[in-house]
């Protein structure tokens, strides 16, 4: 028998397209009840095998049935320590609910859409934020007088740290820039993740013991090698991808040309969609053009959106992307609530130059038309470009997410790190452990470009082996 699906409660988009305020506002009990019931409990569930960080979704969601939310957050807590988090950033779509048995051809259930898992494993996980609940510790007195170093407070790193302090170790993260989170609060807006929510699972992590010394760049300030002669057992690189990249076409540096990087940093981390309460001006265009057909791209077209209606200045925000929309590796969800909320697209368009005035502001873009052809290494269909379909179109303000690279401020001052071509670290796969002794590593700095969850399950198989490699010290 076909279930419908429950549908999580947004904000209207001619609402929220004027405000940073979160747009999906998740399950109330009743709508997580009915979700829950959906799911037929199978003998041998498939939707863990999804999860990068190995979830019991099977039980966790037979405890919402049963009313036994306590029991929901403590389960999914035993292997993910950001339910909150992670049921509002994971692609769902592409992990779990991917996995979900309602999705397999043949299945007599197929007629069924997955279930909201995520939305699901947000409700548990609001529910332990809001009750306080606390995880139990494991504390060994051998490991509790060890210290152990994580550099970087994104989700690799602050899931490590985690990790570590449940058995009572001793752990310091050393984060760059003036406000812990990483990427989480930099790169995410509010809209997506409201700031409460990271606060509290860093505010968790700080009652667990875990110390915060922001404002501390590892590889100016301290090497690797002073960490060690500073008593720490073992170090933890969460470094991440914080160095843009660019399309490398004329006109790249006139003014209002920004990275997805520094436009994201300026407006959630540094708080600009707030000016002048907060004093970080962004200069927003008239004709918003943003390159780029990822959930970065999807959050920079959504933000610049929304800070011209709250500038009164008629939308006109355009994605332009190399491929379909099919190709595009954002969120479907995000794609939909980028479309609903007025942001335009344009496909299977590649840009050429970007044209300015004589004072040096940017002012249109000069693109190619293209069609798909063969695949290329990343099994998308490579796109080609038409010739003789040169077209302009006014911009007076461009934001490039193409992607990132690896952060290299401390690895180029630590020739013994071995890294692969692309500059980031390599690592043995099944312990996180690089080329120097006890330094391990995880997150986008090992990878490249991945999400969240993907970073904490790297950053678990490193704790574990940190946990093995101090019992052996």
């Amino acid at each position: 028998m076909k279930k419908e699906p429950v549908k999580a409660e947004e904000l209207g988009a001619q609402v929220r397209s004027k405000t940073f305020d979160e747009v999906v506002k998740g399950y109330c009990e009743s709508d997580a009840l009915k979700e829950a019931a959906r799911c037929i409990q199978c003998k041998n569930p498939t939707c863990s095998s999804g999860c990068p960080v190995g979830i019991d979704i099977k039980t966790f969601i037979n405890k919402i049935t049963k009313n036994d939310y306590k029991g929901a957050y403590l389960t999914i807590r035993e292997k993910s320590n950001f339910p909150s988090i992670c049921g509002r950033v994971c692609p769902a779509e592409y992990q779990c609910r991917k996995a979900c048995v309602f999705t397999k051809k043949g299945s007599p259930f197929a007629s069924n859409e997955a279930i909201n898992i995520h939305f699901l494993e947000r409700f548990a996980g609001d529910y332990g934020m809001s009750n306080n609940l606390d995880v139990a510790t494991k504390r060994d007195e051998k490991l509790s007088k060890m210290k152990v170093a994580v550099i970087g407070s994104g989700p690799a790193g602050l899931a490590c740290a985690g990790e570590l302090a449940r058995h009572g170790i001793q752990v310091t993260i050393f984060e760059g820039l003036h406000k812990t989170g990483g990427v989480l609060r930099y790169g995410i807006p509010p809209f997506r993740m409201p700031r409460t929510i990271l606060d509290f699972e860093i505010d968790s992590l700080k009652k667990m013991g875990v110390k915060f010394i922001p404002n501390y760049l590892i590889g100016k300030a301290r090497t690797i090698k002073e960490l060690f002669s500073d008593g720490y057992a073992a170090i933890f690189l969460g470094l991440g991808a914080g160095i843009p990249s660019f399309l490398g076409i004329k006109g790249e540096n006139l003014c209002n040309i920004y990275s997805a990087n520094e436009f994201l940093t300026r407006v959630n981390l540094m708080s600009a969609y707030k000016f002048p309460e907060f004093h970080t001006p962004v200069n927003i265009g008239k004709h918003i053009i943003v390159i780029g057909g990822g959930n970065t791209a999807m959050d920079a077209a959504r933000a610049a959106l929304r800070l011209q209606k709250m500038n009164d200045i008629p939308a006109d925000t355009t994605i332009l992307y190399r491929r379909t929309e099919v190709e595009m590796p954002a969120r479907r969800l995000e794609i939909e609530h980028a479309r609903e909320e007025g942001v335009k697209f344009q496909f299977l368009v590649k840009p050429e130059e970007f044209l300015g005035d004589d004072k040096g502001f940017v002012r249109k873009i000069k693109c190619l038309k293209c069609e798909l052809g063969e695949p290329d290494s990343s099994g998308r269909r490579r796109p080609v470009e038409i010739k003789g379909s040169e077209f302009e179109s006014d911009c007076d303000m461009a934001v490039i997410a193409v992607g990132l690279k690896a952060n290299e401020l401390l690895t180029k001052v630590t020739p013994e790190l071995k890294l692969d071509k692309y500059g980031d670290v390599i690592v043995d796969k099944e312990t996180m452990l690089t080329s120097i002794d006890g330094v391990f590593a995880g997150g986008d700095i090992v990878g490249g470009e991945g999400t969240v969850i993907e970073a904490m399950g790297m950053a678990k198989r490193a704790s574990r082996a940190i946990v093995n490699y101090l019992l052996k010290r």
